[in-house]
């Protein structure tokens, strides 16, 4: 149950993200809702299709379209108040991305996988539905720029195997993963700490 809220947690934060994405784009409420379902969804599906777990998760659970789509319904009603919210988008991407990461490497682990291997499936889980959103939207992925995004995913990845050896409830690695991933991304924004960049100079 903790897992399942965990992830619905995600998908109504990333929901969230997409919905203000889709809006500054000015797109008409199907766009809306689309670019709210792969933000959602697009991550997970490319997850469950390398661990080979079809139909992917959400074509055989309601409870997902229909939290988006509840999502989709709250923002736009209330996009008015969301948008006093400084810097709003970013903080429910934020949350997604924590969330959604350890959500990600909880799949890797019940199949078996190496603790690597988890943490890059939590990182798909977290990064590519915000892929998808910007590619649609127009955007160069966030993920493929010099903002501290995929870092945060890996390093929360490895710090929730780290909190897993400690003589602790299971919850507690789990939220410790999900509060580290968090905690980088908003405070590479407020130091402004980033990737650098790689060019060739001319």
């Amino acid at each position: 149950m903790f897992y399942f809220t965990i992830d619905i947690l995600g998908t109504v934060a990333f929901a969230i993200s997409g919905v203000m994405v889709a809006m500054d784009k000015r797109l008409d409420i199907f766009g809306v809702f689309i670019i709210a379902f792969v933000t959602s969804v697009g991550g997970g599906s490319l997850r469950d299709v390398l661990i080979g777990n079809t139909p992917v998760f959400w074509l055989q659970e309601m409870v997902y379209p229909t939290t988006i789509l509840g999502a989709v319904v709250f923002s736009v009603v209330f996009r008015d108040k969301l948008k006093y919210v400084r810097k709003s988008l970013f903080l429910f991407d934020t949350i997604g991305v924590g969330l959604y990461t350890m959500v990600g490497v909880q799949k890797g682990l019940a199949i078996g996988l190496s603790p690597v291997m988890c943490v890059g499936l939590g990182t798909i889980t977290a990064s590519f539905g915000g892929v998808i959103r910007d590619i649609l939207c127009n955007e160069i992925p966030v993920i493929f720029r010099k903002e501290v995004y995929a870092t945060a995913c890996i390093l929360g990845g490895i710090g929730y195997f780290l909190l897993e050896k400690l003589p602790v409830n299971e919850a507690y690695p789990y939220v410790g993963g999900i509060c580290i991933v968090i905690g980088i991304r908003l405070l590479a924004v407020r130091f402004k700490i980033a990737l650098p960049n790689i060019y060739k100079a001319i």
